[in-house]
């Protein structure tokens, strides 16, 4: 089953994202922060199939974030959450290195969706 990297400065946020994606089977390992997904990448590079995280967070935003895996781990599939549509137009971007961006809030159902959709275009491509 493919392995979901999920990053959110918000617990509870990563804790509904995490349950609704083990729903459909996933592996999923959270982090708190880009650093702290950094340091979870680059410790084990080969392991994640989704990178899911949201851009507006200390130390290390998700824009700063996806930069950096988009060079360092480019076979890692980014898909990009916010609430906020100034990051959403940051992230237009960016459309070479992430798949999509994701609107909070949402549903576990559109989130579902979104990473599975994901996950189908890694696998075509």
């Amino acid at each position: 089953m493919p392995h979901i990297l999920v990053v959110d400065d918000e617990e509870a946020i990563r804790e509904l994202v995490r349950r609704g994606l083990q729903l459909d089977g996933h592996t999923v390992e959270l982090a708190c922060d880009g650093a702290d997904a950094l340091d979870i990448i680059a410790s084990r590079p080969t392991d994640f199939d989704l990178l899911l995280t949201d851009i507006r967070m200390p130390m290390m935003d998700g824009i700063a974030l996806a930069l950096t895996v988009g060079r360092d781990y480019p076979t890692l599939t980014i898909l990009l959450m916010t609430g906020y549509a100034d990051q959403r137009e940051r992230a237009a971007n960016l459309e070479l290195l992430i798949h999509d961006v994701v609107t909070k809030p949402f549903s576990l159902a559109q989130i579902r969706d979104a990473v599975t959709d994901a996950l189908a275009a890694r696998k075509a491509a």
